[in-house]
C-alpha cells in the first residue's frame, strides 16, 4: 500500500512540476514583439553598409550573419518558412510567387493552412493584438490573414516609399500590438534592378535603416520600449541581379534580436535557419509551437 501511495504521490509531483513548467513557459517573455524583415537583404552587406540604427540593435542585443534561408532562396518559400516554422518540404510553397502550396502542407489548421506564428498566437492568446504590414502582395497568402487582427499592404512604394514605415508607426502608437510584422520589399527590388552589392543597393539599405530608426522611435513614443523585443531578418540575399540558387550570397541572411527579454549579447554561436524565426517569435510571445514546426527558439538567448 505504501509503495502504491509513494508511486501515486511521485506521479502527482511530476505532473505538478510539468504543469508549473508549462505555465511558466506560456508567459510571454516580451509584452510586444516587432519583426522587421527586409526582402533581399544579404548578410554580406552588413559590414559594408551605413546602417547606424540596425547596428545599434546588434550592439544592444545578439545577432548572426550566418543564418541561412531555405531552398530555393526565393521569396514565397522563405517568407512561408519565416512564418510557418518549417522548411519547404513541409509547408509546400516551392515557387517564387506561390500563393498556395504546390506540395500539400504536412499539417494544416482548421482553415486548411499550414500553422503560422499568427494562427498559433490567435489560438493560444485569442485576445492578443497581432498585425502584418507589407509591400509585396504575396505576403498575405503566407500569414493566414484570418488569424491576424489587422493586415494591410502599402501599395506602389516607388511613389510612396515611406508609406509602410508610416503605417507601422501608426499601428505601434495606436494599437500597441503583441506581435507586429513589418515586411519591406524595396531592397529586393533594387537588387533586381541595379544589382546586389552595388552603390544603389547600399543607398537603399541606408534609406531602410532610416525607417528602422523611425519604427524604434515610434516604439519609444508609444511608451513600450522597455516591454518590446525587436527582431530583424530577411527572406534571402542575392547575387548579381537575382536570387534563388544555392550560393552563400543568396542564402546567408542576418538575424538580429534586441530588447529587455534578450539576455545574450554579441554574435550568436549557433547555426540558425529561416524557420527558427517563427520559433523565436513563439517563445517571445509565450506560445507553444505545433509539433510539425522544426524551428528552435534557443532559450539561452533570453
Amino acid at each position: 500500500m505504501r509503495k502504491h501511495l509513494f508511486t501515486l504521490l511521485a506521479a502527482l509531483a511530476l505532473v505538478s512540476g510539468t504543469l508549473a513548467t508549462g505555465a511558466q513557459a506560456a508567459r510571454p517573455k516580451s509584452k510586444h514583439v516587432v519583426l522587421i524583415a527586409l526582402d533581399g537583404w544579404g548578410a554580406y552587406s552588413v559590414p559594408k553598409a551605413d546602417i547606424p540604427h540596425i547596428r545599434s540593435l546588434m550592439e544592444r542585443g545578439c545577432y548572426t550573419l550566418k543564418s541561412r534561408s531555405i531552398l530555393p532562396s526565393s521569396s514565397a518559400p522563405n517568407w512561408a518558412s519565416m512564418f510557418m516554422g518549417v522548411p519547404t518540404e513541409l509547408h509546400g510553397y516551392t515557387q517564387w510567387g506561390s500563393r498556395t502550396p504546390e506540395l500539400p502542407s504536412a499539417q494544416v489548421n482548421e482553415r486548411h493552412i499550414c500553422p503560422t506564428i499568427f494562427s498559433v498566437v490567435r489560438e493560444q492568446r485569442p485576445d492578443a493584438v497581432t498585425g502584418c504590414l507589407y509591400e509585396w502582395e504575396g505576403i498575405k497568402y503566407l500569414i493566414d490573414t484570418t488569424a491576424v487582427t489587422f493586415h494591410a499592404i502599402a501599395p506602389d512604394y516607388g511613389k510612396n516609399p515611406t508609406l509602410l514605415c508610416e503605417m507601422a508607426e501608426r499601428a505601434i502608437r495606436e494599437q500597441r500590438p503583441a506581435l507586429l510584422a513589418v515586411c519591406f520589399d524595396q531592397l529586393d527590388h533594387t537588387g533586381h534592378a541595379d544589382g546586389h552589392d552595388t552603390p544603389a543597393y547600399y543607398a537603399k539599405l541606408k534609406e531602410l535603416d532610416g525607417y528602422v530608426g523611425r519604427i524604434l522611435q515610434a516604439i519609444d513614443e508609444a511608451g513600450i520600449a522597455d516591454e518590446t523585443t525587436v527582431v530583424m531578418t530577411a527572406d534571402h540575399g542575392g547575387k548579381g541581379k537575382d536570387h534563388g540558387a544555392a550560393t552563400l550570397p543568396e542564402m546567408e541572411i542576418p538575424f538580429i534580436m534586441a530588447g529587455r527579454a534578450v539576455k545574450a549579447r554579441g554574435e550568436i554561436p549557433a547555426q540558425l535557419m529561416q524557420y527558427d524565426t517563427a520559433a523565436m517569435l513563439a517563445y517571445l510571445c509565450g506560445v507553444t509551437p505545433p509539433p510539425v514546426w522544426r524551428g528552435r527558439a534557443l532559450p539561452e538567448l533570453f
